[in-house]
């Protein structure tokens, strides 16, 4: 079944401890709300299946539409249902990041800056040394629990958040809690600067192809992709031609690989799961622009493309936020 409790945990980062490298280690964060309320985010560092060592990936420039659909800075626990269209995370099918990109780091090593716990550090610090920064925390809820202190910051009464990672594409007993849009993740905001840091785990045992109703692994599916193995990618799109509606909007792929590709039976889906089916060729090393005709709807509010192929596997996918889709006429690069 999947996670009980799924939401986010907005709140003020106000200290750290890190749990070493032995017993299931975590990286605990304590975290205020606006009224005061005290929270503990406990973020795996390393895993109980093996490989041990998680997937890390960092984006120090965040930009994806799901940001302008989070609760207010401070606001504490939200519960979100695990759906598309509000601010519900999906490693597979929101198009938050390219998997492609996550690299592994062990839990805690001698030195500096080499392992998950410092880069989790680096990052949590920043929003501990900025008053107005807003944390989010996204996974699930445990408590409050009324008579029981928090083990780590010792707070009453217990309350918190885990399972901050990927939540799908489990194997084993930890099978149980897959499940679509119910992913774990951390949001820092920095609005002096004008950013968002993004950071996203997973277990190396995870399936990044599963069931769209179960969250389940897809069995013999092609494991995550490594840079550069993507033959077919999506480019660019135009999302906000000149003129009134209807316009002629277009997403233009390119082919990467020495080889032609035939196009019949893939397809491009939008945010709402809408479908384009795709006929032709397109060569080794060019580009195609491809008219979006009737199914597929590139809302000027933000959204997500995604590339599927004729197993209808995910191959590509990307994102845009309102505020790219905004300058009319311009080709939004990928």
């Amino acid at each position: 079944m999947p996670l009980r409790s799924y939401g986010v945990l907005a709140g003020r980062a106000v200290d750290l401890r890190r749990e070493g490298a032995t017993d299931t280690p975590h990286f605990q964060i304590h975290l205020l709300d606006a009224g005061g309320t005290a929270y503990r985010a406990a973020v795996n560092v390393e895993s109980q299946q093996a490989p041990s060592e998680l997937l890390y990936l960092a984006d120090e420039d965040f930009s994806h539409p799901v940001t302008a659909l989070l609760p207010e800075p401070g606001s504490g626990w939200t519960a979100l249902a695990s759906r598309p269209g509000g601010a519900s995370l999906d490693f597979i099918r929101g198009n938050l990041f390219d998997p492609a990109l996550m690299r592994t780091l062990p839990p805690e090593l001698p030195g500096q800056d080499n392992d998950l716990a410092d880069k989790l550090d680096h990052y949590l610090q920043r929003a501990i040394g900025d008053p107005a920064a807003g944390v989010y925390v996204f996974g699930e809820r445990w408590g409050p629990e009324p008579s029981t202190r928090d083990k780590v910051f010792g707070f009453l009464p217990g309350n918190g958040v885990h399972d901050v990672h990927m939540n799908q594409g489990n194997s084993g007993s930890f099978r149980k809690d897959d499940g679509v849009w119910q992913d774990g993740g951390l949001l820092i905001h920095l609005p002096a600067e004008q950013r968002w840091i993004a950071i996203f785990l997973a277990f190396q045992s995870q399936a990044w192809h599963t069931d769209d109703a179960t969250g389940h692994a897809v069995d013999e599916a092609p494991p995550r992709p490594v840079p550069g193995d993507r033959a077919l990618r999506i480019l660019a799109a135009l999302v906000n031609p000149v003129g009134p509606a209807p316009e002629p909007e277009t997403v233009t792929l390119m082919n990467a690989s020495p080889e032609p590709i035939d196009l019949d039976g893939w397809r491009l889906t939008d945010q709402g799961r809408r479908t384009l089916r795709l006929t032709g060729l397109i060569g080794p090393g060019a580009a195609l622009c491809l008219p979006v005709t009737a199914g597929l709807q590139l809302g000027n509010g933000g959204g997500a493309i995604t590339l599927l192929d004729p197993a209808g596997l995910k191959a590509d996918g990307v994102s845009y936020t309102k505020q790219q889709a905004a300058r009319e006429g311009w080709t939004i690069t990928f």
